[in-house]
């Protein structure tokens, strides 16, 4: 009897040792509040599609930002596989910043919806802003914005969402932007190239959220 018992306390340790080591598969589209400083930065996030490196939140639920792993050297954007793992991850939409040559756009179905994938510039980012401002007050699913490395286009992008979304000063954009970049060089120098890209950004006031929707999706 001992042993018997024993035996089932084993098995019960290693069930809830299992269940610590597995945690639940991350869900991307929650607004429950913003993301932390630390998730934001983080170089091993949770992936929503395999073979994307830097996935970082933006704004919780509505925005997240990537690149590939090694970099897209081919630069032909996300595959089949791909777009429908960010399908099924809840993603309605998807953007490939200041890349895309040879790239299948166009629009991906799976069991639980639709996923859009498009073309973006990091100059003229008012198409990105507006598809963000679509999901937050109409509660469609998560947009990724993505770019070769994750870390210039897909960050310039970013920082220009947090200045039209949740009310930050352009200088607190550029600095998250810098701190996120990984150190990655830029091309003529990199406040040269941050400063070019919101040279054309200005906030659209048709785009503005109430409060309550700040406080949900705008980091902590």
């Amino acid at each position: 009897m001992k042993k018997s018992l024993r035996h089932l306390a084993s098995i019960a340790a290693a069930v809830i040792i299992a269940g610590w080591a597995a945690p639940a598969a991350a869900d991307f589209t929650l607004r429950s509040g913003g993301p932390s400083e630390q998730a934001m930065m983080s170089r091993s996030n949770p992936s929503p599609a395999d073979g994307l490196a830097f996935v970082r939140p933006v704004l919780s639920g509505v925005m997240y930002r990537a690149g590939f792993k090694g970099g897209d050297k081919s630069r032909t954007g996300l595959s089949s596989s791909q777009r429908t793992q960010l399908c099924e991850a809840g993603f309605s939409g998807a953007f490939y910043a200041d890349f895309g040559k040879n790239t299948e756009y166009g629009k991906t179905s799976c069991g639980t919806g639709t996923l859009d994938y498009a073309a973006a510039r990091s100059s003229r980012p008012s198409a990105v802003m507006k598809a963000v401002h679509d999901r937050i007050t109409g509660n469609g699913g998560p947009v990724l914005v993505h770019c070769m490395w994750g870390v210039h286009a897909s960050g310039a992008l970013s920082a220009m969402a947090l200045v039209q979304f949740c009310g930050w000063s352009e200088a607190k954009a550029k600095a998250y932007w810098d701190e996120a970049r990984n150190d990655a060089p830029c091309s003529g120098g990199c406040d040269k190239w941050i400063d070019g890209k919101f040279k054309n950004f200005k906030v659209d006031p048709s785009l503005k959220i109430s409060a309550q929707q700040q406080a949900a999706i705008c980091p902590k």
